[in-house]
């Protein structure tokens, strides 16, 4: 048996047991631990420097925009968190509540986020006075508590690490161009960054958002056949706004409600990431995204040189400010490979003896295997187009899973098929009555994904009822 399957003999095949696979990617590859609270985990530095590279790419984006960064409390007054009704009924099974304080009842029990509508609503009723204020473009990086019952990795946690933005706005053109402009950055991010296609339109009214007039979605759709929620952001209209007596006086003089957005991705996209790219030895990086981009090797590194100039190159890299690392632990050649294949490094760089000779390094790419030759005296150009060679073949193939399991569906039977199988999205006709909607989530588990903006009839009839239909929506099964 090699190193290489002595590292990875412990990994589920895919075919065998997805779910099972991707827990242990997860712990093989040293993105999480499990912690002693059941649902929560921790985020070893390996998967939080993925988060954090997430992170500034949005952070940049969001700044650029105009949104500023705040903290609000993690925790929320029972009595505030009470005053939306539609918003609690939507979060009340899943709140952590703390009762008790330094040995003392709590009157006003505390309720740990679950998202932070309320806090921001509470604050913006006392410091918005005028149209002179809006908008008003916040956004916080924190974590939020959600008492799920059954949890997995990254995909479903009690607690979670997210952005959530929250802005007011004086007209409901600008609130929802402002939901719409979010939307489309963090779609930017999945074709730049993580090189996952996103399917992107409205959530049904019974998908939305809680407390939200509408609440458009990015959905990716997974190896396995279902479908992972990304990112969303909402459009509230002026109900926040009435229900915490948020106001201002207009240009008129008179006075408004403001119109309000929130909007989120969390730390769900590692786990996308890991689904979407993933094999049967462990993760399949971006390139982008990436914590390491470039690992060397070097190959019989006791013989005289090949450790000095395995050094020269990681300096060249660095100085080209490519994320790298050299590994020059006494651990096998063999055993190299397959950590960091594991940990899905995009590129793998082997020098020895020989390749020192002739002037070249052997390059691996992580995401099909293939080996080759790179001159020295062109190595940091060559890796940068090879880095985005990688990183266009991963998109591709994500995009081409995508359509290839994307099917027209014209009857019930037919979309009952597709999700038995597990193929992936039924693009169908809806008449627009929840009936219809829940009567697909009962007989087949799959929900309605999004109506996607690109609304293209596939027929006029709706898949349930048969009446007449306008509505194209992808339904699928869903983490």
């Amino acid at each position: 048996m090699t190193d290489n399957q002595i590292k990875n003999d412990s990994i589920t095949r895919q075919e065998d047991d997805f779910a099972q696979w991707y827990t242990d990617v997860c712990k093989k590859a040293e993105l999480m631990d499990y912690s002693s609270t059941k649902g929560f985990i921790i985020y070893r530095p390996y998967g939080y420097a993925i988060w954090e590279n997430i992170q500034a790419y949005l952070d940049k984006r969001f700044k650029e925009t105009g949104h500023q960064n705040v903290y609000m409390p993690m925790v929320i007054p029972e009595s505030l968190f009470n005053k939306e009704k539609e918003h609690v009924e939507g979060f009340a099974p899943e709140t952590l509540i703390a009762s008790e304080g330094g040995g003392e009842k709590i009157d006003d029990r505390l309720i740990i986020r679950p998202t932070s509508e309320t806090l921001f609503c509470e604050h913006y009723a006392k410091i918005l006075k005028s149209y002179r204020d809006l908008p008003l473009l916040y956004n916080q990086w924190c974590s939020v508590v959600r008492w799920e019952k059954t949890t997995r990795p990254f995909l479903r946690g009690s607690e979670f690490l997210w952005q959530e933005g929250h802005t007011l706005h004086e007209t409901e053109q600008e609130a929802r161009h402002e939901a719409l402009s979010i939307l489309d950055i963090y779609d930017d991010l999945g074709r730049d960054l993580l090189a996952i296609p996103f399917s992107k339109g409205i959530k049904t009214d019974k998908e939305k958002f809680a407390g939200a007039l509408e609440t458009y979605s990015l959905e990716s759709l997974n190896p396995d056949g279902k479908a992972l929620q990304c990112g969303t952001t909402h459009y509230f209209g002026t109900g926040f706004a009435k229900a915490f007596d948020i106001s201002y006086q207009g240009r008129d003089g008179k006075i408004y409600n403001p119109h309000q957005t929130s909007w989120g991705v969390s730390t769900r996209l590692l786990g996308s990431i890991i689904m979407m790219h993933g094999d049967d030895n462990g993760l399949v990086l971006p390139p982008y995204v990436a914590p390491i981009q470039v690992v060397i090797i070097p190959v019989a590194q006791n013989k005289e040189g090949v450790l000095n100039e395995a050094k020269k190159i990681e300096e060249q890299l660095k100085r080209a400010d490519f994320k790298v690392k050299l590994d020059d632990s006494d651990h096998t050649a063999g055993w190299k490979f397959a950590e960091y294949e594991m940990k899905g490094v995009p590129v793998r760089i082997e020098i020895g003896p020989r390749d020192i000779e002739h002037n070249v390094v052997t390059a691996v790419k992580r995401n099909d295997g293939v080996k080759l030759t790179l001159s020295r005296d062109t190595l940091v150009d060559d890796l940068t187009k090879l880095l985005k060679q990688i990183h266009d073949e991963m998109y591709k193939k994500a995009l081409d899973f995508q359509v290839s399991h994307t099917y027209e569906v014209h009857t019930f039977d037919e979309l009952k098929e597709v999700m038995d199988n597990n193929k992936g999205y039924a693009k169908a006709m809806w008449c627009g009555d929840p009936d219809c909607e829940a009567k697909i989530k009962e007989v087949t588990s799959a929900t309605a994904r999004v109506l996607p903006f690109n609304q293209i009839p596939c027929d006029d009839k709706c898949v349930v009822c048969g009446k007449k239909a306008d509505k194209v929506v992808l339904f699928a099964k869903a983490y």
